[in-house]
């Protein structure tokens, strides 16, 4: 049983954890995410190109390199940059390796994502595009991208949101993002139950407003592609 002294006690650390925790949030942890959604994304949608395309030797680079990424758990593909490479004499500080952990990861996951969408596209586009005389870059580019993107929303909004929660991940390599900054607080009160409850409350709100602007967008990719 939680007496009243006691309550008003995890109230007060409850209330003065919380901004400096959405600060780590806002600081580190959003960021984060959005750099390494970008840059993967980029790389996912060469990668998924490569595997669809015609030239055995890069078909083969990009199957192995989500072969690997998919295959191993993202938290050693972590300690690998930043504990591992430093024996190479190759040293990353955490944030740089956060990004580049990240980015190959998103990259590998989403370029599936990328390639189904383009195959979901049936044949038939693709000859409607060469009956009116479009060469193949040109049927891709203006044919069957722009279904495919239409196609790619939801499940890269997931991945998104996800992607969110993963960087708690960030932690182990010491990035100082809001899963860590908890750790520092909950260290510091002793209070971890309710500390961790807190993190786990922010993620929360976090998630649920990036599930409410992915709708939106799904609504408006919709009503462009309509018109």
């Amino acid at each position: 049983m939680l007496t009243n002294g006691r309550t008003e006690q995890i109230i007060g650390i409850l209330q003065d954890s919380f901004f400096p925790l959405l600060k780590a949030g806002l600081y580190f942890t959003i960021p984060l995410t959005l750099i390494t959604f970008v840059l993967g994304l980029i790389l996912a949608f060469f990668t998924a190109l490569a595997r669809i395309s015609d030239i055995r030797v890069l078909g083969f680079i990009a199957r192995f390199y989500v072969w690997i990424f998919r295959g191993t758990p993202l938290i050693v593909q972590l300690f690998i940059l930043f504990y591992g490479l430093p024996s190479l004499g190759i040293t990353l500080n955490p944030f740089p390796a956060a990004i580049i952990g990240f980015t190959l990861n998103v990259g590998a996951y989403a370029s599936e994502i990328f390639r189904a969408s383009i195959l979901s596209i049936s044949k038939g586009q693709w000859e409607a595009a060469y009956s009116v005389g479009m060469s193949k870059s040109q049927a891709m580019k203006r044919i069957i991208l722009p279904q495919a993107m239409r196609v790619s929303v939801p499940p890269l909004g997931n991945s998104f949101i996800s992607l969110v929660k993963d960087t708690s991940l960030a932690a182990t390599i010491t990035v100082t993002e809001m899963f860590q900054k908890g750790q520092q607080i909950a260290a510091a009160t002793y209070e971890p139950l309710w500390l961790y409850i807190e993190v786990a409350f922010i993620y929360l709100i976090f998630s649920t407003v990036l599930s409410y602007l992915q709708s939106v967008l799904e609504k408006r990719y919709d009503r462009s592609i309509a018109k």
